[in-house]
C-alpha cells in the first residue's frame, strides 16, 4: 500500500532535513572556516568555484526553456541576472572574480578554467545536463540546496577574515550578495515545490533529486580533497603538468 502523501509543512521539514548532508560537513569545508586551509587549497577552492557560479546562469536558462509559466518566467530569470549581471550592475560572477584576485589567483586563470578538477567539471556538468533533461519543476526543486546556503556564506563571513588576513576584503562582496539573493530563491523555489510534488510519490522523487544535488556539492569538494589535501591530483603518479582537458563542446 502506498503511504499517504505528506502534507506541506510536513514536505517541507523532509527537504529540510536533507540539510544534513549539505557540504558545510565536508572536511574540506570544515578546515576552511576553522582556519586551517592553506593558501594553496583556498585558491584551489575558489579556481573550481567558478566553474560552478559559470554554469549556474545555463542551469537556470534550462529551466526558463522548459517552463512554459510566463509568471514563474518572469520571477526565475532574476537568477540568472543575479549572476550575470545587467548594464550597469555588477553579477555574482564578476565578484567572484574578485573574489579570485582577492585570494592571488589572476582573472585570466579563471577564465581560463585551467584550475578545475574533472571531478568538478563532471559534477557540474551533470547537473546542468538533468537541468536540461528533467521537468522545469523538477529542475527548479533541484535548486533547493539553497535552504542551507545562508548559514555557509554567513560562516565565511564570519571567519575567514580573521582566520585568512591575507585575503583582500573585497573579495567578501560575493558572500554578503548571495545572502539577500539566496533566502529570497528559497522562497520562490520552496513554493514551487510544495505545490507541484502532492503526491508521496512525487515527494519522495524530489527528496531524490535534492540528495542527487548535495552529491555533486560533496563530490566537487572529494575531487578538491584529493587534489589539495592528499596532494593527488589526477595523473599525479605520471606527471605535475595539469593535463587534464578543459572542456569539451559535445
Amino acid at each position: 500500500m502506498t503511504e499517504p502523501a505528506m502534507n506541506p509543512a510536513e514536505f517541507e521539514q523532509a527537504l529540510r532535513a536533507k540539510g544534513a548532508y549539505y557540504h558545510i560537513h565536508h572536511p574540506f569545508q570544515v578546515a576552511m572556516y576553522e582556519g586551517r586551509s592553506t593558501r594553496e587549497q583556498i585558491r584551489g577552492w575558489v579556481a573550481n568555484r567558478f566553474y560552478y557560479q559559470v554554469n549556474i546562469p545555463l542551469k537556470d536558462a534550462a529551466i526558463l526553456a522548459n517552463c512554459p509559466d510566463r509568471e514563474v518566467r518572469r520571477e526565475w530569470i532574476q537568477r540568472i541576472l543575479d549572476h550575470d549581471g545587467a548594464p550597469g550592475e555588477e553579477g555574482g560572477i564578476e565578484a567572484w572574480l574578485r573574489l579570485g584576485e582577492a585570494v592571488g589567483l589572476r582573472r585570466e586563470q579563471l577564465l581560463s578554467q585551467e584550475l578545475v578538477l574533472p571531478g568538478v567539471r563532471f559534477a557540474m556538468d551533470a547537473y546542468v545536463n538533468f537541468a536540461r533533461r528533467a521537468s522545469w519543476q523538477e529542475a527548479a526543486g533541484s535548486s533547493l540546496t539553497e535552504l542551507f546556503a545562508p548559514t555557509i556564506h554567513q560562516s565565511r563571513l564570519d571567519t575567514w577574515p580573521q582566520h585568512y588576513p591575507w585575503i583582500e576584503a573585497g573579495g567578501y562582496d560575493y558572500f554578503r550578495k548571495r545572502l539577500k539573493e539566496a533566502r529570497r530563491d528559497v522562497e520562490h523555489g520552496l513554493r514551487i515545490t510544495l505545490a507541484h510534488f502532492t503526491t508521496r510519490e512525487a515527494q519522495e522523487r524530489m527528496l531524490e533529486i535534492l540528495q542527487f544535488k548535495l552529491d555533486i556539492l560533496w563530490s566537487m569538494l572529494d575531487a578538491m580533497s584529493m587534489a589539495y589535501e592528499l596532494n593527488r591530483p589526477p595523473y599525479h603518479t605520471v606527471t605535475g603538468e595539469r593535463v587534464w582537458h578543459r572542456g569539451i563542446a559535445w
